[in-house]
C-alpha cells in the first residue's frame, strides 16, 4: 500500500502518573520467589524493563485518551469541526458498548458528519487505526482524523500478582512474566491531507501488513469462567514461542516492506518499534539487519504499553530530536494474533 496525500500532523500522549519499578513488583512477589528459589532482580534482568507506569485506581480509560487527543489537536490548532473520523484503537475499553470513541468524540466536540468507532487488534490497534484514517484521507472522504487509545496495566498486574501468590508454581510464573512487563499510557495520532498549514510535517509513504493467525493462541488476554462460576480476567503468554514466531514474521514483513516502499536497512534513518523488551529488540533488529543505533527504545522506563507504545515512543523521539526533518523512518509494529504491520514515514 502506498499513500500520496496523508500526513501525520501530531502525536499527543499522556503518561500514567504512578511509577512502578520492577523491584517493587518483585517485592510483592517475594513469597513466590522464595518458594520457587528465584533470585531477586530476574524481572529486570530477563526483560530489560526497570520501571513502568500505572494510572491511579479507578481512572476511566477515556480520560487518558481524551487528554492525549486534546494535546494532538492543540499542537496543530486544528478544530474538532475539521475531524472527519475518530477511531479508538486500544485493547482496554470503557465499556463493551457503546464505542469508547463516542466518549472521546463527545469530550472533544466532534459530532455530525463524522465516523466514530472502535477497532481492536492487540498491540497493532493504533497502527491499524492509522491505516483506516489514511485510507479515508487518500480517497478524499475526509480532511483529518484522529486515532486514540489508552492502556492500563495496573488491574491485570495486580490480578496476576495475587494469582501467583495463591499458586506459586514455575509454570504460572513463566506464563505470567510477560504480563508484568505491561505499562500504562495514552496516545492520539492526528492525520490530515496536509491542507491545514503550509508547515512541514511527516508524510506517510506506505506500508505492508502480514498475518499469521495460526498463532492466535500464543498470547491471550480476556475473561474466563472458573469452576466456581465466577468470571475473572486472565492473561497468559508463551513468551518463547511469541518471540520465535514473531521475529520470523517480522523478517518476512520487513522483506516485503523493503520491496514495497524501498526502505532498506542501509537507507532507513530511524526505526520506532513496538516496545516488548530487551531480548526481542535485539533479536528483531539483528534479524532484519538494522543497526541498533537507528532504533529509539523506551521499554526500559515505560514497559510495554500495548497499542500506545509505538506512537508514544515516536513522540518522545521527536521531543529529543531523534527524528529530524527529512529522515526516513520506519514504524515497525507486531501484535498477538500474530499480525505484523510496518509503515514508512518521510519525517
Amino acid at each position: 500500500m502506498k499513500y500520496s496525500r496523508v500526513y501525520i500532523e501530531s502525536v499527543g500522549y499522556e503518561l500514567a502518573p504512578i511509577v512502578m519499578t520492577s523491584a517493587e513488583l518483585e517485592s510483592r512477589l517475594q513469597p513466590v520467589y522464595d518458594a520457587l528459589h528465584i533470585a531477586p532482580g530476574q524481572l529486570e534482568a530477563l526483560t530489560g524493563i526497570r520501571e513502568r507506569r500505572w494510572w491511579k485506581p479507578n481512572t476511566p480509560i477515556s480520560h487518558g485518551a481524551i487528554a492525549a487527543a486534546k494535546k494532538a489537536l492543540m499542537e496543530r490548532n486544528i478544530s474538532p469541526e475539521d475531524i472527519g473520523a475518530v477511531v479508538y484503537a486500544g485493547v482496554c475499553r470503557e465499556h463493551f458498548e457503546p464505542a469508547t470513541a463516542c466518549q472521546v468524540a463527545a469530550a472533544l466536540g466532534v459530532r455530525g458528519n463524522a465516523a466514530v468507532y472502535d477497532t481492536s487488534n492487540a498491540c497493532l490497534g493504533v497502527l491499524n487505526g492509522v491505516l483506516d484514517i489514511a485510507n479515508r484521507i487518500e480517497l478524499g472522504q475526509i480532511r483529518a482524523g484522529l486515532v486514540v487509545a489508552c492502556e492500563s496495566s495496573r488491574e491485570i498486574n495486580e490480578i496476576m500478582i495475587q494469582r501467583m501468590l495463591d499458586n506459586p508454581s514455575m509454570g504460572l510464573f513463566t506464563t505470567s512474566l510477560a504480563t508484568l512487563t505491561g505499562g500504562s499510557g495514552a496516545a492520539a495520532v492526528l492525520l490530515t491531507d496536509g491542507s491545514f498549514s503550509p508547515n512541514r510535517r511527516p508524510k506517510l509513504l506506505g506500508g505492508v501488513n502480514i498475518a499469521e493467525p495460526q498463532f492466535h493462541e500464543l498470547c491471550r488476554w480476556g475473561i474466563k469462567t472458573e469452576t466456581s462460576g465466577h468470571h475473572v480476567p486472565y492473561m497468559e503468554t508463551d513468551a518463547v514461542a511469541v518471540m520465535k514466531h514473531g521475529v520470523e514474521l517480522g523478517k518476512r514483513t520487513w522483506d516485503a516492506f523493503s520491496q514495497e516502499v524501498g526502505m532498506t536497512a542501509e537507507r532507513i534513518d530511524k526505526v520506532i518499534c513496538h516496545q516488548v523488551g530487551e531480548a526481542h529488540q535485539k533479536l528483531i533488529l539483528q534479524t532484519i539487519g538494522v543497526d541498533p543505533y537507528k532504533d529509539f527504545p523506551t521499554f526500559e522506563f515505560l514497559g510495554n504499553m500495548g497499542t500506545v507504545s509505538l506512537p508514544i515512543t515516536a513522540a518522545i523521539a521527536k521531543e529529543r530530536d531523534e527524528l529530524r526533518p527529512g529522515d526516513l523512518v520506519g514504524f515497525l509494529g507486531i501484535g498477538s494474533g500474530l499480525n505484523c504491520l510496518m509503515l514508512a514515514i518521510q519525517w
